[in-house]
């Protein structure tokens, strides 16, 4: 299914920001807590969280519930519908 082009926009707006394109690599490997991916970075977890309603909002990230903790994981499909989209450009 073509991704819409609003979506496609928002995606790569979200995925120009390295902390975020980094989050969306972890989250891919295995879901993580942000408290877990704030661990990793630089970032306080307030900026690690507004990165990653940056990335849910744009449909790259999913958040699932674990029990107490929320957790993310990339949204493959979304991803992969944005890698072809780019694809496509230069098919114009």
């Amino acid at each position: 299914m073509p991704l819409p082009e609003a979506q496609f926009c928002e995606a790569l707006r979200a995925l120009g920001h390295v902390d975020r394109l980094d989050f969306v690599r972890e989250c891919l490997k295995d879901e993580k807590a942000a408290g877990e991916l704030a661990a990793r970075s630089t970032l306080s977890l307030a900026t690690v969280s507004e990165h990653l309603k940056v990335l849910r909002k744009s449909g790259l990230l999913r958040l699932n519930r674990d029990g107490r903790f929320w957790r993310y994981r990339t949204d493959q499909a979304t991803l992969t519908a944005v890698g072809k989209a780019i694809l496509e450009l230069g098919e114009l």
